[in-house]
């Protein structure tokens, strides 16, 4: 169990199958409402104020203003919906004891896995009094967030905090792979050259990134630039929150991206390397041509030969 009082400290054990915190009552009515408007069936047990029930989520608020969620529903709950419209923070999702508040910058991409659109690598620079404006915001994760959310977090994310975003479009991806001849060296430059242009902006050069691959190739793309930073690599970076904010500033770019070239060619562009993608490159190449893939596809895939074969 988790218990938090307040807003303040947090007393943590292992994750389990309840959460207690306690909420000033007078946000009873919002939460009740909105739990209505979320499909829970509500009851009033005694000493409650009400229980709401849906599947994999059952949420008690007593008399006392402790509200309890349990169910195997109830991360994504507290994460998408308790946590940034009813608590007000992230404490359960990004706990005091790990989360990082010192002012550093955090570096993320969004686009590499997906055959169509462009590669983007945001670097996010957020001081101590921005990482608590970027946990109010509700920031995570961005493969646990909406295209629509993303895009107007990304909005409020901008407006708070200096940032850099390379957006490297499929024209000029393929131009730099045909150099590169590997995605993880190719990466590492767009890493590299974001963090160059926000250290230059911030003179902070404390760097934390999403690691893609072994640390020297980042490291050789950072030497090759002169820039020394302490740079820290790690899987999950994302659980950092300012990488978690740079995730969505290179999410958002990536979705914007992608369908902006969906509008210019007047062909909806799937993401990801599906099936679907390979009847959306077949119908592609039907209407445009094989010549035109390369303004609008990533060619090293090996999806793209699916594409020819319709």
């Amino acid at each position: 169990m988790i218990l938090i009082k307040g807003f303040g400290k947090i007393a943590i054990m292992a994750k389990s199958a309840s959460f207690v915190t306690e909420i000033d009552t007078s946000l009873a009515p919002k939460l009740k409402q909105d739990l209505i408007d979320q499909g829970f069936e509500l009851s009033q047990p005694t000493y409650t104020v009400f229980q709401a029930k849906k599947q994999g989520v059952s949420c008690t608020l007593y008399q006392s203003g402790k509200l309890m969620v349990q169910g195997k529903g109830k991360d994504d709950f507290i994460s998408f919906y308790l946590e940034p419209e009813i608590l007000g923070n992230l404490s359960y999702s990004y706990p005091e004891t790990t989360m990082n508040t010192l002012p550093h910058i955090g570096v993320d991409e969004a686009g590499k896995g997906d055959v169509f659109g462009p590669l983007c690598v945001a670097a996010l620079y957020a001081d101590s009094d921005q990482i608590t404006s970027l946990i109010q915001m509700g920031i995570r994760d961005s493969k646990r967030l909406s295209d629509p959310t993303i895009i107007k977090i990304a909005e409020k994310i901008k407006k708070e905090c200096d940032y850099s975003l390379i957006k490297i479009f499929p024209k000029r991806y393929n131009e730099l792979y045909d150099q590169f001849r590997n995605l993880n060296h190719l990466l590492a430059w767009g890493h590299a050259t974001a963090i160059e242009e926000l250290v230059g902006k911030s003179q902070c050069s404390k760097v934390i990134i999403d690691q893609f691959a072994s640390e020297h190739v980042v490291e050789n793309a950072l030497k090759k630039k002169a820039l020394k930073v302490d740079l820290t690599q790690r899987h999950r970076g994302e659980e950092d929150i300012v990488v978690a904010g740079a995730s969505i500033l290179a999410r958002a770019a990536f979705v914007q991206g992608i369908d902006r070239l969906s509008k210019e060619f007047e062909l909806e562009l799937p993401k990801g390397a599906s099936a679907l993608v390979v009847r959306a490159g077949q119908k592609f190449v039907r209407i445009h041509g094989e010549q035109a893939l390369h303004q609008v596809a990533k060619l090293h895939f090996k999806t793209i030969q699916d594409f020819l074969t319709a």
